[in-house]
């Protein structure tokens, strides 16, 4: 991507967010969809499959995570700054089951320096089931051409 105008910041965290789903085979392989990608925010979903549940004959808290973690991941490297999980806490509140269509919204909550703080909330139809704080550090590198003071792209 060549970009030589001023990008609003929703319209660079989207050309990051692009970037970033070419190459994430883990997401994708799991069924994840994009619904909005905003400057520090993120929405993705995923429906609990067969595979995906447990002994106990519910989402197992390992895709849940995945589904938050990913969601976080796009909300942390959409200023164009490629981004990590540094920490990442989550809290099972209720279980999700076959069938669910889990949705995963990722806010920011603080961006300073090389480290950011992102809340993550997964819900079924408005019920929250889980919610992940996590911890991001930039490791240098960008998503998209080098973007100069103001946004723009060169």
């Amino acid at each position: 991507m060549n970009v030589k105008a001023a990008l609003a910041p929703d319209d660079l965290a989207r050309a990051c967010a692009d970037a970033m789903w070419k190459e994430d085979d883990a997401s994708k392989g799991l069924g994840m969809e994009i619904l909005h990608i905003g400057a520090g925010e993120a929405t993705l979903t995923m429906t609990v499959k067969p595979h995906m549940v447990n002994g106990q004959g519910i989402a197992h808290g390992g895709f849940i995570f995945t589904l938050a973690d990913s969601t976080f991941a796009f909300a942390c490297n959409s200023h164009n700054q490629r981004a990590v999980a540094a920490q990442c806490n989550i809290s099972f509140i209720r279980p999700g089951k076959l069938g669910d269509r889990l949705i995963a919204k990722a806010r920011e909550i603080s961006r300073t320096g090389r480290s950011g703080i992102y809340d993550v909330r997964v819900t079924v139809d408005d019920t929250v089931i889980a919610e992940l704080r996590g911890h991001s550090r930039t490791v240098g590198g960008a998503w998209v051409p080098s973007a100069g003071a103001g946004g723009k792209l060169k």
